[in-house]
């Protein structure tokens, strides 16, 4: 299952909405970061990117809220992608994340995560000199 985590429940109910009228059927709970929403992992690409585009829109709008009513959120959350295609959301206190995000965009963000969990779950027993000398032949 992908999870996508909302802090409004409005527009979590927004992107249930959108799913529906995609086809795409999911599951709602409450989760200690906001609330959650799990959609099967096995729908075409084309309804995946159509709902993270819609993701990253109502990410954006949730920003807007929380600047406008003077809240100041305590914890946000990057997505990413472990190797066997789950996906994983990494809790961040909201001062670490504005400051990534103020360097790195967000797909850059979820790259550098993503590759993280594939070191992590699939190391390689090789010495970086090694990693980097196999890179630079190949340029």
């Amino acid at each position: 299952m992908f999870e996508y985590i909302f802090f409004d429940e409005t527009l979590r109910d927004r992107f249930v909405s959108h799913a529906g009228e995609l086809g795409v059927l999911c599951s709602v709970s409450d989760d200690v970061l906001g609330f959650t929403v799990s959609i099967p992992e096995d729908l075409q690409e084309a309804v995946l990117d159509d709902l993270e585009r819609f993701y990253e829109l109502l990410e954006k709008e949730q920003m807007a809220l929380s600047r406008e009513q003077g809240e100041l959120r305590s914890i946000a959350g990057i997505g990413f992608l472990l190797p066997d295609g789950q996906s994983r959301m990494l809790p961040l206190k909201q001062e670490m994340a504005n400051r990534l995000l103020a360097s790195f965009s967000l797909d850059e963000l979820k790259a550098l995560f993503s590759e993280v969990a594939r070191c992590t779950l699939q190391p390689q027993d090789e010495h970086l000199c090694r990693v980097l000398r196999e890179e630079l032949k190949g340029d």
